[in-house]
């Protein structure tokens, strides 16, 4: 079988990647194992304009963000989905420093932020003693119904195997790439922190980090606004069902859902929350974080029929669709690459040869 593309991975990059590349109108196949502890499964899907405990503007916000929620939008549209929702954080402060902080972003004229009108609005749901700040506009993308969906999609055009990516199946010939019974001209890799261990790119500077999240029940709690104080609430689509989370953990030992998290989480929700909660589900995942920050885009400068859409950390949701459209441009139009996000940066460490 000959193919223009094969995709590894049908994470956020992976569906991204194959979306754009369908538009263009580009033969390809993805192979997926559909891990369910895959990062981008149990993400949960924030667009979050700002980062960080000072609330300073998300790297490239201001492009981003527009660019997400069309692109949401627009495959949400084509699925029949709802795709991405508009929301707003309401950032309860757990310490007085923590409120006087925010309130200097305000005054700084920090754009997305600003205090909440009514801060006393969420007492019958919530225990808080410093008021709260809001950010707007923040969306979450519904990763929960949107990979689901196209991964359906992909099926019924037969683009997509359900399988383990064996690489020591994968040859480079004349120019081309062979894979078992595939031919390709390219091989993306979209696999998240799998990519880590890839020995055409286990040189680059990946810094996974283990995250923990709870799913919960709460009936009582209206689904409009994500609400945060050290830990997220975050609205699922099925109504009263809530992501709670995440943890950030650079060493651990067990990949695994762990008691302790759970027990901690639980515990906080307890004094948080004025209403009850019931615990669904307790899951974990590995995210494919970068020291620097940057994703991972663009092809191996020894190896130009190998590629890498990877990287995104925290922030997939925002940075995916944007960096597979760059990503697709590249591969179809030999457009320059954002040099913040090109791994072109790693030409020296990645040209040493794969052993």
């Amino acid at each position: 079988m000959r193919i223009d593309y094969l995709i590894i991975g049908q994470g956020i990059s992976g569906t991204w990647l194959s979306y754009y590349l369908q538009k263009e109108g580009k033969s390809f196949l993805v192979i997926d194992n559909n891990s369910p502890g895959s990062s981008s499964k149990i993400a949960a899907g924030i667009i979050n304009p700002v980062t960080g405990r000072r609330h300073v503007e998300a790297w490239m916000a201001e492009e981003i963000l527009p660019f997400a929620l069309n692109a949401y939008t627009q495959l949400g549209n084509e699925l029949n989905i709802p795709a991405i929702s508009e929301k707003n954080i309401i950032d309860f402060f757990p310490t007085p420093q923590m409120r006087v902080s925010f309130m200097q972003r305000v005054e700084e004229k920090g754009e997305y932020v600003n205090m909440y009108e009514d801060p006393n609005q969420f007492c019958s749901s919530f225990n808080y003693d410093f008021g709260c700040g809001e950010i707007k506009p923040v969306y979450t993308a519904h990763l929960e119904t949107l990979l689901p969906a196209w991964r359906e999609q992909l099926k019924k055009k037969e683009q997509i195997r359900e399988e383990d990516f064996e690489i020591d199946q994968l040859q480079i010939a004349g120019g081309e790439i062979k894979y078992k019974d595939l031919t390709a001209t390219k091989i993306i890799f979209c696999d998240g922190i799998g990519s880590a261990g890839n020995p055409y790119f286990n040189l680059l500077p990946f810094a996974p980090n283990k995250g923990e999240l709870l799913i919960v029940n709460i009936p009582d709690l209206p689904p409009d606004t994500i609400y945060k104080k050290g830990m997220m609430l975050v609205p699922l689509a099925t109504p009263g069902e809530w992501w709670v989370g995440s943890s950030y953990a650079w060493e651990f030992d067990d990949p695994g859902p762990t008691i302790e998290f759970r027990e901690k989480t639980t515990s906080l929700l307890k004094e948080w929350l004025k209403i009850p909660f019931t615990i669904t589900a307790h899951l974990a995942g590995i995210r494919p974080a970068t020291l620097e920050r940057r994703p991972f885009v663009g092809l191996h400068p020894l190896y130009p029929n190998i590629g890498i859409l990877n990287g995104m950390g925290t922030k997939g949701c925002s940075l995916a669709p944007y960096f597979a459209r760059q990503m697709a441009d590249h591969l179809c139009y030999d457009k320059t690459l954002n040099p913040e996000a090109d791994i072109k940066r790693f030409q020296k460490i990645l040209s040493r040869k794969v052993s």
